[in-house]
């Protein structure tokens, strides 16, 4: 019976994600990249379109886009614009002041009653 168990490893098992090296990831600033976009688009809007519809030109080179798929796109792009636009203009303190009017302004029936038997 020991002759059968001669040929296993004794040692313990080593798995993949077991490594004394862990590889560190370097996280995305998303507040750079936001800033960048909305640099460019306060910049000059119609620059930032043009670059855009050069990359899918050389995106979508194998097919052409109908009319309506071009006029989807542009008001997207418009609409994006304008989000980006309208989000710069305000801080975050006066979106959370805003915020706190409009709850204010709201009537209490919906707020949850406090329930306690000792009061």
């Amino acid at each position: 019976m020991s002759d059968e168990y001669q040929h296993v490893s004794k040692s313990k098992l080593k798995l993949k994600n077991d490594s004394d090296t862990k590889k560190k990831h370097k996280k995305k600033d998303k507040k750079k990249e936001k800033e960048k976009l909305i640099r460019a688009v306060m910049e000059d809007p119609g620059k930032s379109e043009d670059r855009k519809q050069q990359a899918q030109t050389s995106k979508t080179e194998g097919r052409t886009r109908t009319k309506a798929e071009e006029s989807f796109k542009k008001m997207q792009e418009k609409m994006q614009n304008k989000r980006i636009v309208e989000k710069a203009q305000m801080t975050h303190k006066q979106r959370v002041e805003l915020f706190n009017m409009h709850l204010d302004s709201l009537t209490e029936h919906f707020d949850i009653p406090k329930v306690s038997w000792t009061k």
